[in-house]
């Protein structure tokens, strides 16, 4: 049975592991997608040097969107790394 108590061990740290990167992009995702607005007319004080858009309008229109966008690849390339790490890694 010791192999029982070894895969529940990495069952248990592979949790430990992809909860706490869930719960670090569940705090960006939610600074960008509702703190940087609760700010946008100070950051609209702000000027956006090549394109000459106010800050907090970029942020609202595009800015969070990027953001969001390349949060998801890289979530699942850092899990993909973490299942990896614990032997739960699906065949490529």
């Amino acid at each position: 049975m010791p192999h029982s108590a070894d895969l529940k061990e990495r069952e248990v740290a592979h949790w430990r592991k992809t909860s706490r990167l869930m719960f670090t992009h569940l705090a960006v995702w939610f600074f960008f997608g509702f703190i940087i607005h609760m700010f946008v007319i100070p950051l609209n004080k702000i000027t956006v040097p090549i394109l000459n858009f106010p800050l907090g309008f970029y942020m609202a229109a595009q800015g969070s969107l990027i953001v969001f966008v390349v949060m998801l690849f890289l979530f699942a390339k850092q899990q993909d790394k973490i299942d990896r790490e614990f032997g739960f890694a699906e065949d490529d």
